[in-house]
């Protein structure tokens, strides 16, 4: 029986992966190795934590079937070839990765191994279809979500999701570098992630566990709840998707087959609304791969020259630190600290009052959550930052400026949310619970409340800096008109 490298990237799953699927076709011996490449993938401390117990669960689920994992690291092409080497492997099969760099990267290595006379594929696992099956009429990627909704949900996935495998033959031979889990340096030095156990379990079985909870008990009423951050109105799927614990595929053909067995027309709603967010998420790679400049630049090109502020670093860090005085904003910052995680909702909030109120550059928040998410996706972080910040594709007009206390008391009208990461308010009435400032001071004093003592006064005006950058907006669009007509 020949051997058959199985390349795992992003794809940290046994179930509908191409590439472990091929071999087995083909009766070739399989040989799972992991490349741990930080100089090629860097990765931020959230994720590595998921990371590390990520490829633990599935070296598990591989020597429960027989066989291993092999995690290797340094520069993957290098890593790869010696592993080739030691397992007399005659192919390497991958499911590629979309991420700016990487087309070429896998082009590379399929010239260089095919040379060295190992036979390649790699196959597309992580998205409902490859970037280069959809496009306009005339060819070109969409830049507006709408569209490109509709003419996914007409060809819906590429294929059908792949079964999963039984018993899987014994490695015989192994990589000679191949090294423990705990050499590769994932898990933080500091306890800072020590709350994120009680928030998740990272693994394709908990994956599927969690898609079939959402299922039974709160897709249904998706539509209604998923803007409310003080519920469990979301699937939670984002970190399992961007691992390739669970992929898109397997979701779609799973919501779908609840909406028929329900049969009912609140339940074709809810699976639609649904997959449509999982599409957003189809549609931020589907940017990133065509404009692999937006990981770090606008879309739109004018914001190039925004005036963004030089002198920001201690509002940075308050922000960063969940202190800004604004309790929605600080109840979201406290979130993703303490779980890797921020409602969407939210993570709208405190991306606008970064790069809107603060003026600070929307690049500095995207690289906080690169490293503090434990689901930081490039394609779909970058995107969500410079939808927030009025710059990307398909974005929220700049002018849009999200009021948080406005947007608190609609969406988390009791303080339900607030309560939970900002306890220091916690006894005080829902009258001022969004906008603690405005409260006078006997009520402040016997919620046990003393603004810049034991919680801060906001660090910036909402109503003044809402002004500062509409002006701000305005002087751009002079300028990039000027420049234009020059």
């Amino acid at each position: 029986m020949s051997r058959a490298l199985i390349w795992f990237q992003h794809d940290l799953r046994l179930e509908d992966n191409p590439a472990l699927q091929v071999a087995l076709k083909r009766g070739q011996h399989p040989i799972p190795v992991y490349v741990h490449d930080p100089a090629e993938t860097p990765i931020g401390a959230a994720s590595a934590w998921w990371l590390h117990h990520s490829l633990d669960a599935l070296r598990q689920r591989l020597r429960a079937l027989g066989s291993d994992l092999f995690l290797l690291e340094g520069d993957s092409a290098v890593a790869l070839q010696r592993a080739a080497q030691d397992t007399a492997a005659e192919a390497l099969y991958w499911n590629r990765s979309y991420a700016p760099g990487m087309r070429e990267r896998d082009q590379r290595l399929s010239r260089k191994f095919s040379q060295n006379g190992l036979h390649t594929e790699s196959f597309n696992a992580s998205l409902l279809r490859d970037p280069m099956q959809i496009s306009k009429f005339d060819g070109s990627p969409y830049r507006v979500f709408t569209p490109f909704w509709k003419t996914l949900q007409k060809l819906g996935p590429a294929r059908d999701p792949l079964a999963g495998c039984g018993r899987l033959p014994p490695p015989d031979v192994k990589p000679a570098a191949a090294q423990p889990l705990r050499s590769l340096r994932l898990l933080p030095a500091c306890g800072w992630d020590s709350e994120f156990h009680q928030h998740w379990e990272p693994g394709e079985t908990s994956a599927w566990r969690q898609l079939e909870a959402f299922l039974d008990n709160h897709l249904i009423d998706y539509a209604e709840e998923r803007d409310l951050p003080a519920l469990m109105g979301t699937s939670r799927l984002s970190p399992h998707l961007h691992f390739g614990e669970i992929s898109a595929v397997q979701i779609w053909h799973r919501v779908n087959r609840w909406a028929q067995q329900d049969r009912s027309p609140g339940a074709v709603a809810a699976a639609e609304a649904f997959l449509r967010e999982v599409a957003w998420r189809e549609f931020a790679h589907h940017l990133l791969f065509h404009f692999p400049h937006t990981a770090d630049s606008p879309l739109d090109s004018r914001y190039r020259a925004f005036p963004w502020r030089h002198d920001y670093a201690n509002d940075l860090r308050a922000w960063q630190q969940g202190n800004t005085g604004i309790p929605i904003v600080d109840a979201g910052m406290r979130q993703l600290w303490a779980s890797g995680w921020m409602h969407n909702r939210i993570r709208m909030l405190v991306a606008s009052i970064l790069s809107k109120n603060l003026l600070i550059p929307w690049q500095q928040g995207a690289a906080w959550f690169l490293d503090t998410l434990v689901d930081a996706d490039l394609a779909n972080n970058s995107f969500g930052w410079q939808w927030s910040a009025g710059c990307g594709a398909d974005a929220a007009p700049f002018f849009r400026i999200f009021n948080p206390v406005t947007q608190a008391k609609r969406f988390d009208a009791d303080g339900s949310y607030v309560r939970r990461w900002v306890p220091q308010l916690r006894k005080l009435p829902n009258k001022w619970i969004h906008q603690p400032w405005l409260a006078p001071a006997p009520e402040l004093s016997n919620a046990g409340i003393y603004l810049d003592t034991n919680y801060p006064s906001p660090i910036v005006s909402l109503d003044s800096s809402r002004k500062r950058a509409l002006a701000a907006w305005k002087r751009m669009k002079q300028q990039t008109r000027h420049g234009e007509e020059v």
